[in-house]
């Protein structure tokens, strides 16, 4: 019999620790970390509150690249599970969901009841979130196709379902975008029949108008912002030209060559008090965005979707160094045929998607110094092909090979057929959900008077992100699950709960087994003994 239950419905903690209000969840917190000074390690514990505001607002979130692949299903996914939408295949009828989405198909463990089994709870029953059912959804891309059109030339999902889609799709258009021919592949031009004219200036006003009006229109609370349009080649940072904030405000005054599309957003955004987050490789956050977010106290994230072979890749990688196992080559090869890979097939946007899929086994490699010297690092190659025929469903090819025990190799060769948008638009999902939900969380650190927000750069949505942005002084860290318990152990935090540490202890002593099983069920002690 399983030892695992489930609870679905919703729940109160009732602790000292965590008070409700009307208005928000108050939670006393100890945060305990381990302090390695020279060869003496202390523990040290930090007393805090945190403080989470209940009530979600009205939510619109704008997306630059509306009529791409990854922006039309996510609109379309969205209202498919707000109208509970089922659809015929040949492998019989399918319905709507969520799967792919850690907040919104994941669950996370709460605790064990009293006969010591784990309870696992959905982890949008932790603390109230964003439904996507309830966003507001609109945005800009360089191409005028409607969403309905543009879902059908995405050839993503099913033709059924298309068809069901298509009447409340065909309505929504993209605004005017920002087209910057320098930044993105040349073959992007035959698609730009959408775009903005004037200078820089002009166009990022006209951004800055949009944002309001869309915010006005549809009667939001707040605007959130995120670039799922194509990938740029990185900017050159340059003193006196993106280097700070009021660098960056004069050089799109100025129309320097060097600021990009997504730079521009991205100053739009913030000036508008609005969260931005990039799901796409370039280096938007130049210097000088990162220092005006700050100075507006606005929350910025990115960069690049985590989706698929990356994903994949922090894993795999994870679980070979703390095995004790040495990657020495890493070889990914991919193909695919959307128009992402399209845009990709240009050697600068290659650039840009090589940097962010290359960086991020380097933290696991630097954590292990019996296996790898100082600045030593596998060898890690990627390729990335432009196949027309494969559409949206990216091959993804990756060997491993690694050195084990008295100088023998192992070799592990994984293939994994990704259907893109359908694994990335979940993400985007996620990004948001978890965006909204860290502008309703603050802290208040035990001696201090004044509660405090995070750092403007959001490293906690991490997980989502093949090249995490992080506040300057702080670590980068790649590994998937440790991202995931941040998350989770987060949410715990803010209702006062400890983090969940796996050890359970109550199934490794005689007497603690003795204990649950008093309590058992007859039918269940039996696997006690």
């Amino acid at each position: 019999m399983s030892s695992y239950k489930n609870l679905d419905g919703q729940f109160t903690v009732e602790s000292d620790s965590c008070k409700y209000t009307d208005d928000a969840i108050i939670a006393d917190y100890s945060y305990e970390t381990t302090i390695v000074d020279g060869n003496t390690v202390k523990p040290s514990a930090l007393k805090m509150q945190f403080k989470t505001e209940r009530k979600v607002g009205k939510t619109g979130v704008m997306l630059v690249g509306l009529g791409g692949n990854n922006g039309c299903t996510c609109v379309a996914g969205a209202i498919a599970n707000k109208l509970g939408l089922t659809w015929e295949t040949k492998e019989g009828t399918q319905k709507s969901n969520y799967w792919g989405s850690l907040l919104l198909a994941s669950t996370v463990k709460l605790g064990n009841d009293r006969q010591g089994n784990s309870v696992y709870t959905p982890m949008s029953n932790m603390l109230p979130l964003l439904n996507p059912n309830d966003i507001v959804w609109g945005g800009w891309d360089i191409n005028s196709t409607n969403l309905g059109d543009a879902m059908k030339r995405s050839k993503v999902l099913d033709y059924d379902l298309q068809t069901k889609l298509y009447p409340h799709m065909k309505d929504i258009k993209p605004l005017p975008s920002i087209y910057f021919p320098d930044f993105i592949a040349a073959n992007q031009g035959e698609r730009a029949d959408n775009v903005l004219t004037g200078t820089k200036q002009e166009q990022m006003e006209q951004i800055r108008k949009d944002i309001r009006d869309f915010k006005a229109k549809n009667e939001l609370d707040q605007v959130i912002l995120l670039w799922t349009a194509n990938t740029e080649r990185f900017s050159a940072v340059e003193e006196g030209v993106n280097d700070n904030a009021e660098n960056i405000l004069s050089s799109i005054e100025m129309g320097e060559a060097e600021v990009s599309a997504s730079t521009v957003f991205a100053v739009a955004s913030i000036l508008e008090g609005c969260t931005f987050i990039n799901g796409s490789p370039q280096n938007t956050f130049v210097p000088g965005v990162v220092e005006l977010a700050r100075q507006k106290k606005v929350f910025i994230a990115g960069d690049d979707f985590k989706s698929g072979q990356t994903k994949m890749k922090s894993v795999m990688v994870d679980f070979l160094v703390s095995a004790g196992i040495k990657p020495v080559s890493i070889v990914s090869y991919n193909h695919l045929g959307n128009n992402d890979g399209k845009n990709l097939s240009a050697p600068s946007q290659f650039r840009s998607k090589e940097i962010s899929k290359s960086n991020v086994v380097d933290d696991m490699v630097a954590s292990n110094r019996i296996l790898f010297e100082e600045d030593e690092h596998p060898d890690h190659v990627v390729v990335i092909k432009y196949v027309p025929y494969v559409a949206d469903s990216k091959r993804a090819m990756d060997e491993y090979t690694s050195e084990i025990f008295m100088g023998g190799k192992n070799t592990i060769v994984m293939h994994n057929t990704c259907e893109d948008s359908l694994l990335a638009t979940p993400l985007i999902y996620d990004l948001v959900i978890l965006g909204e939900l860290c502008q309703r969380v603050q802290v208040k650190k035990e001696g201090e008077t004044e509660w405090e927000s995070f750092h403007p750069v959001l490293s906690l949505l991490s997980y989502m992100l093949k090249a995490p942005l992080v506040p300057n002084g702080a670590p980068v860290v790649n590994a998937l699950f440790t991202q995931r318990c941040a998350i989770v152990n987060l949410m715990r935090a803010c209702l006062g709960l400890a983090p969940d540490n796996h050890m359970t202890l109550e199934h490794r002593f005689e007497s603690t087994l003795a204990a649950l099983s008093s309590d058992e069920p007859a039918s269940k002690k039996m696997r006690l003994s």
